[in-house]
């Protein structure tokens, strides 16, 4: 694996998600099958994805989709190219271990798999853990470009 901290800087320009949308705040390592990040925003009381002031543990989807987008980037950015958006079609085998994650102290860490990548999209693999406690687990897929059109 690739070890050279990336800081979020970076990451505003790999991926489509700015601003407090952008959800991790490092990456820690990378290779060209897998990634592991870390962020330390869902304790943030202004975190855009939080409701009547908690995170629910639901949203570790998207940090596990948004995983997949940094780990692309990084591919894309390495191969000479750039930001390529998709768009999220399948979460599957989700399983949330806690209920919410706005109260754990600590940074939540991921460690995302790339299981199928070509031109037209990507499925992943994703464990996200706070302190070496499993917080959720899932799947994520990704279309780059809708059957029909030119990926």
């Amino acid at each position: 694996m690739k070890t050279t901290a990336i800081p979020r800087a970076e990451i505003l320009t790999l991926v489509p998600h700015q601003g407090a949308m952008c959800l991790w705040d490092e990456v820690v390592e990378f290779d060209a099958r897998s990634i592991r990040l870390r962020a330390f925003n869902h304790r943030d009381a202004v975190h855009p994805l939080r409701h009547r002031d908690r995170l629910h543990a639901v949203h570790l989807g998207e940090y596990g989709a948004q995983a997949m987008a940094v780990h692309g980037g990084l591919l894309a950015r390495v191969a000479g190219g750039g930001v390529k958006p998709g768009m999220l079609v399948a979460l599957r085998d989700l399983v949330l271990h806690v209920s919410r994650i706005d109260d754990l102290p600590g940074a939540l860490e991921a460690q995302a798999q790339c299981l199928m990548a070509d031109a037209s999209g990507s499925q992943y693999r994703f464990l996200i853990t706070h302190d070496g406690t499993t917080l959720a687990s899932g799947r994520a897929a990704v279309l780059h470009s809708l059957p029909g059109e030119s990926a």
